[in-house]
């Protein structure tokens, strides 16, 4: 399903959150839901990133409410989310994708750096998803897509801190998972699993590597990624998706052949996160700061890797053919049941036939 398929689908009147909305996944995401008509509301720390998100939103036909917020702080993420339903109307989907990361070997990776990624990549998920269930339970509908990644299945050296967060993720998404299933909810959860995508984290990612940070290839753009976000949203009762051929080769991989996995990785893992250029000695970071504050910083969805990126993904349009087929023949046999029910229903209210009535 290409985006010009999407954009048909329409998301008027419906209330979006997006976090990590100033670029990258997040970015595209936000554009995405912008074009088939949504009111989003647009999370991050840059400002600059923000305002360029917004544009884009509203120039793609949606409605955009900027947020300036740091996800790991909970009250804020909260008071967010009141926003957003004061000035938009009741969320309908939240979608959780800020994150950070170090790259370095572990023993290089400082205590509080350690933290600060923990408390971004999986607290900022718990504090969205708290702030979404707050609001959705009581109203009894309403989705949460978790934006994760083939890193939460399979760890990879020198991202300690954001495969523990992405493993993290998954596991207290499956605990809420159950526990709405259990009180027979019609609010959905969901997770997209994600391979390596084209964003510019690589450009200001904290890296202690000697070389350029890259992502792992093959490479996807983030508008793949914002694909498989905007169809689990419509199609959230499946567990999780894969998006790339690459994220399902790799959780397959895990559960068949971790060791080898293991020693594999322990081979290749430290050249293939590391670009042929030295690393600039003045590189940004932005763990602890937005590096798309000021004006003029806005970086938008892509990063430096376009000559490099897939713009498909063919195992997620498998899948994505196979769930709405999957929805058709459910609509098919509800549709079914449903006239067989009235049928009987209406039998039962005329009674039995009388003679004159079975008589030709």
């Amino acid at each position: 399903m290409n985006v010009r398929e999407h954009a048909k689908k329409n998301y008027a009147g419906k209330t979006v959150v997006v976090t990590g909305a100033s670029a990258g996944i997040g970015r595209a995401a936000a554009e995405l839901f912008g074009r088939r008509g949504a009111r989003v509301a647009l999370i991050a720390r840059g400002e600059d990133g923000l305002r360029g998100a917004a544009d884009a939103v509203d120039y793609l036909g949606g409605t955009a409410l900027p947020l300036p917020v740091d996800v790991a702080d909970f009250a804020a993420v909260d008071q967010a989310a009141e926003r957003a339903e004061s000035e938009l109307g009741p969320i309908d989907v939240w979608v959780n994708v800020a994150f950070a990361s170090v790259f370095a070997p572990f023993t290089q990776i400082e205590p509080e750096e350690f933290r600060r990624v923990t408390e971004v990549t999986y607290l900022g998920y718990v504090h969205g998803t708290m702030a979404a269930l707050r609001r959705m339970v009581p109203r009894d509908r309403g989705t949460i897509v978790q934006v994760g990644s083939a890193l939460g299945y399979r760890s990879i050296p020198l991202q300690s801190a954001y495969c523990g967060a992405k493993h993290a993720v998954n596991g207290f998404t499956e605990s809420i998972r159950t526990e709405l299933m259990h009180d027979q909810s019609n609010v959905r959860i969901t997770v997209v699993q994600m391979p390596a995508v084209n964003t510019p984290q690589f450009s200001w990612v904290l890296s202690r590597l000697p070389r350029s940070p890259q992502p792992v290839p093959p490479i996807y753009q983030p508008e793949v990624a914002a694909e498989g976000i905007v169809f689990a949203a419509d199609h959230p009762r499946r567990k999780e998706y894969w998006v790339g051929g690459s994220t399902t080769a790799t959780i397959l991989a895990q559960k068949l052949a971790a060791p080898l996995l293991d020693r594999y990785l322990a081979r290749t893992g430290y050249g293939s996160q590391q670009t042929g250029k030295r690393a600039a000695p003045d590189r940004p970071s932005n763990l602890w700061r937005p590096v798309d504050e000021p004006p003029g910083s806005d970086q938008g969805a892509h990063g430096d890797f376009d000559d490099r990126s897939r713009d498909h993904s063919g195992h997620l349009a498998a899948a994505e053919t196979a769930e709405s087929a999957g929805s058709a023949v459910t609509r098919g046999l509800d549709a079914v049941r449903s006239t067989v029910r009235g049928s009987a229903r209406q039998a039962k209210e005329d009674g039995p036939p009388d003679d004159q009535g079975s008589a030709s």
